[in-house]
């Protein structure tokens, strides 16, 4: 594999920049008088479930040598049920090609995506000829016709649609590309289809060579343990009288945190690199990043009344609730997703804001929703129910 091309250390702060403002000092504001963009319709599609013990049994406790520490992690990941359009105990794709790979990857992206996007498109009350917008998501697959082109003309969306393309960021992508298309709300006063579509089933990566202590790459099992597919829409209309109003979202860096979670293009698929470091970095800096969110509108966290938490792992969702003082139920809904659906990338947010919205929410109240991914970023929403 090809190493990545990095700045040399000593310039690492300079060109990221300060990522975190002090309290009190935030570095932008709540948006100006104006069209409010309102999420009015949510809508996902999952393939054909796995149970993660029979997924172990019968594939990976084959494909790690039946190494005990691997079959700890996988059955202590937070995950009972994930979802794939591969299943490992059928297909063994560790050693196919990644063009393979990505040939399955539209093929069963297409019909997958549609299903969410139509569901979320049902569930707003919008005809497919009233999108303005549509923003794709996916860090999982690649090809060009692209599912923004196919899935534009699959679900009759119209000729101008504009067309907006998020890849490779990882788990956070839902966050930026749901901060576009309110911002296209806002501006063009047209509805935007945000669409999230993620397929790690089809990256399980060989085994490759046990450590000098004789463990597999435990990287790799995490990943391989966590990681299931979805697809997950939403739609945002200008003005809305009922749904939950895009307030702000924000991104936040840590400097010099680049190599601590990666996804390499290589020969067999897309690898995954995942330090055992990530949750203390996130410790540092979840609390800061939060106040820099909701500073800016005169809000704490007592004024927060649900947490959208990325479920990237237990220990991840530990560190989350424990630094924002946060209660068992306001992560409840976040650890059933990880346990029902497992880790489906950009997708998994969403997920759990749906879940958050059935559970129940009242006019005013507001919402902050979380994602973690490469860099290491942190990309926060905050929303507000009408």
């Amino acid at each position: 594999m090809v190493s990545p091309v990095r700045p040399p250390a000593g310039r690492r702060l300079r060109e990221w920049g300060t990522p975190f403002p002090a309290a009190g000092t935030p570095s932008r504001w709540p948006p100006r008088d104006g069209p409010a963009a309102v999420i009015t319709g949510m809508g996902s599609a999952f393939p054909a479930p796995v149970d993660q013990r029979a997924v172990w049994d019968g594939a990976f406790s084959q494909h790690y040598n039946g190494s005990r520490i691997a079959q700890r992690i996988f059955l202590n990941s937070g995950v009972e049920t994930r979802h794939g359009v591969v299943d490992p105990r059928v297909e063994d794709v560790s050693r196919w090609s990644t063009g393979t790979r990505m040939i399955r990857y539209i093929t069963e992206a297409v019909p997958l995506g549609a299903r969410a996007a139509k569901a979320a498109l049902d569930d707003a009350g919008l005809a497919p000829t009233e999108v303005g917008l549509f923003a794709v998501v996916s860090c999982t697959g690649y090809a060009t016709p692209g599912l923004d082109i196919i899935l534009a003309r699959d679900l009759g969306l119209p000729a101008d649609v504009r067309r907006l393309l998020i890849g490779h960021m990882g788990c956070y992508g839902a966050i930026p590309g749901m901060g576009a298309a309110a911002d296209f709300v806002r501006a063009r006063r047209r509805p935007a289809l945000l669409l999230c579509v993620e397929l790690p089933s089809l990256h399980v990566q060989p085994p490759g060579p046990d450590d000098a202590r004789g463990r597999p790459d435990l990287e790799q099992v995490v990943a391989h343990a966590l990681f299931g597919d979805a697809a997950a829409a939403i739609v945002l209309r200008p003005d809305a009288d009922d749904g939950l109003e895009v307030l702000d979202t924000t991104a936040a860096t840590a400097p010099a945190t680049e190599d601590l979670m990666t996804w390499y293009v290589t020969d067999t698929g897309f690898r995954m690199g995942l330090s055992s470091k990530v949750p203390d970095v996130l410790a540092d800096h979840v609390e800061p990043a939060t106040r820099s969110l909701l500073d800016p509108f005169g809000l704490d966290r007592d004024d927060v009344r649900a947490w959208a938490v990325h479920p990237g792992g237990p220990r991840i969702v530990d560190v989350v609730q424990e630094r924002l003082g946060l209660e068992p139920a306001d992560t409840a809904v976040t650890r059933s997703v990880l346990a029902d659906r497992g880790n489906c990338s950009s997708a998994t947010v969403l997920l759990v804001l749906d879940g958050l919205r059935r559970r129940g929410l009242a006019a005013g109240d507001r919402l902050v929703a979380m994602a973690f991914g490469p860099g290491l970023t942190l990309c926060m929403a905050l929303l507000r129910d009408r």
